[in-house]
């Protein structure tokens, strides 16, 4: 269980210090990827990849990485190109490019498959990755997937927000930006905020780069649509909060029902992020779903 008590939020050093674990850069498809690894209990522990959001990176999974790695998982969270540490990437991202960089991941650390779990980007990469490599997935964990053309306000409040803490990183614009995902600006944490500071603030990030699909034409092109939920060959746990920027309660009910095998959680009182402002129900859930199909070891 996350030790996750009342409003505390713990670091990430707090969540892995105890748990052996290695953080280290593997290439992946011509990117230096910064990898956080944590070995499962077991040699033969199935493995769960954690997929942030747009210019996100690992530390988004902070309050999570613990339950998965007691419930008997490998964990491998990663940082996209142009994000996180990962090496910049030198031009506009789409979901091809973040396709691409997972497999040869995959690849990189002998994963012939995974449970992969995406918040945000990283959950619109899952519905497009599924479909493409079934054979690579036992399950996807889609919280708060995005991809979906949705109300063009939110999408520029959004871009000008990222915009702003990526040009002047200062501690309140890098909130700001924070705000946007985390309904309740007190679960934000200074750790969170001073990584997210560093990274914008490194030689070669771009954000326009890593936010190329909030373009209009480019994401009308990488758009998901509900035929991908259709589409999800796997299992899939949806979650989906109350006060989600992107669709109401009933929007994350009715996506779900698209996926053949799906189930649904809703996370009250969070916005973007249910796997930090929700930590312990989503890591319940969570579990309950990888351990319900971890048995699927076939490769059909």
């Amino acid at each position: 269980m996350s030790r996750i008590a009342g409003t505390h939020f713990a670091t990430l050093w707090e969540e892995i210090a105890d748990l052996g674990h290695t953080l280290r850069y593997v290439d992946a498809g011509g990117y230096r990827t910064r990898v956080l690894d944590l070995p499962g209990a077991a040699p033969d522990a199935q493995t769960v990849v954690l997929a942030s959001g747009t210019s996100g990176h690992i530390e988004a999974w902070t309050q999570n990485v613990r339950a998965f790695v007691e419930a008997g998982f490998r964990v491998v969270g990663y940082d996209y190109p142009g994000h996180g540490y990962t090496s910049p990437a030198g031009h506009p991202l789409e979901i091809r490019d973040y396709e691409e960089h997972l497999l040869a991941l995959l690849d990189a650390l002998e994963l012939e498959r995974v449970h992969l779990a995406g918040e945000s980007l990283g959950g619109w990469l899952a519905l497009k990755f599924a479909p493409k490599h079934p054979d690579r997935l036992h399950t996807v964990i889609l919280s708060a997937p995005g991809g979906r053309v949705v109300g063009e306000p939110q999408l520029d409040r959004t871009q000008s927000v990222s915009v702003r803490a990526a040009s002047e990183p200062t501690f309140e614009n890098v909130k700001k930006r924070l705000q946007v995902v985390i309904h309740d600006p007190r679960n934000i944490t200074d750790e969170l905020v001073r990584v997210r500071q560093a990274i914008y603030a490194r030689d070669g990030f771009s954000m326009a780069n890593v936010s190329a699909l909030r373009e209009p034409e480019r994401r009308w092109r990488n758009r998901v649509t509900d035929d991908d939920f259709a589409a999800v060959p796997v299992p899939a746990l949806m979650v989906w909060t109350d006060n989600e920027p992107t669709g109401d309660e009933a929007e994350g009910e009715r996506l779900c029902r698209l996926i053949p095998d799906g189930e649904y959680l809703l996370i009250r009182g969070a916005a973007h992020w249910p796997q930090w402002e929700g930590a312990a129900e989503f890591n319940a859930a969570a579990v309950a779903f990888l351990k319900k199909h971890a048995g699927r070891r076939n490769h059909a």
